[in-house]
């Protein structure tokens, strides 16, 4: 199709646009990534550079030295991957039954699923029922209650709905159960759908904290972003107890310290992004709803 001359000055817009928003989202890991390659001098004469002209990375080679951190990163790397698996095997389990229209009770079933998107019970009531059966300081606790997300089920069953019922068919006719299907001919055809929401399980739970923050005690079970934000209040409580005669608007010495440490939590989830883009829009958009 030749697009009009006034078609390709608006799409010219709307590209400048997107541009210009993914720019301003940046911003912020741009600043973040010259703080941690700036020293501590130029952070306080507010001279930070994309390049260490004036430091030895020492704000690196503290995160790098530190024992704790090198092992928490480890342990959320490990973390990451199982809840992932984990969480997929149950939404798939979950999603694949809600397809067969002979289900007894179909409808109650999906209601009670949705109804727990809008619906939760509270922080409170959470942290009673860990206790209750045995999760708290238990490694489990970060995998077993978020291994379902209703969110990505729905998607999933969106897609399954869009896989014609000939092949069932034909496959029970042959004489294969449930669970052959399944593996045999929905599992093959779900590629994109279950790379994109392996991302989002990933993504989820690379970056959770407020979990390992309520129900573990136990520091060798803490993820990185809580370790991440253990170090920057620990870095800030030092600050203000060393620097009472230093004036507010001043910024703090440790900054390259903090910075670092966001940088080296995050960069390993975004080098996932590459392996994994070429299924993202068709995943999503294979699971969504037709109008």
């Amino acid at each position: 199709m030749i697009k009009s001359k006034s078609a390709k000055v608006v799409d010219f817009v709307i590209g400048l646009i997107c541009l210009g928003v993914i720019l301003i989202c940046l911003l912020p890991m741009m600043n973040i990534f010259a703080r941690s390659l700036s020293s501590p001098l130029a952070i306080v004469n507010r001279k930070v550079s994309f390049w260490p002209v004036d430091s030895t990375l020492e704000s690196y080679q503290y995160v790098f030295k530190d024992p704790s951190f090198s092992r928490s990163m480890v342990w959320t790397a490990i973390l990451t991957v199982i809840c992932t698996l984990v969480s997929l095997t149950i939404t798939t389990l979950c999603a694949f039954p809600l397809t067969y229209t002979s289900l007894k009770g179909k409808g109650i079933i999906n209601t009670i699923i949705i109804f727990t998107m809008y619906f939760s019970a509270g922080t409170i009531p959470n942290y009673i029922l860990m206790k209750d059966i045995n999760l708290l300081n238990n490694p489990l606790v970060l995998i077993l209650p978020n291994c379902l997300s209703v969110f990505n089920m729905i998607i999933l069953r969106s897609f399954f709905y869009g896989v014609p019922e000939s092949l069932r068919e034909s496959a029970e006719i042959d004489g294969a159960n449930p669970f052959t299907v399944l593996v045999r001919i929905y599992l093959p055809l779900s590629a994109p759908v279950m790379a994109t929401l392996a991302l989002f399980y990933a993504v989820g739970r690379w970056n959770g904290f407020s979990d390992a923050l309520l129900y573990l005690t136990r520091p060798e079970f803490h993820p990185i972003q809580l370790k991440l934000y253990n170090i920057i209040n620990n870095l800030s409580s030092i600050e203000i107890a060393t620097q009472e005669g230093i004036a507010g608007g001043a910024p703090q010495v440790s900054d390259g310290m903090k910075a670092a440490s966001v940088m080296f939590a995050t960069l390993p989830i975004l080098l996932v992004y590459p392996w994994l883009q070429r299924y993202f829009i068709k995943g999503v958009t294979i699971g969504a709803v037709k109008g």
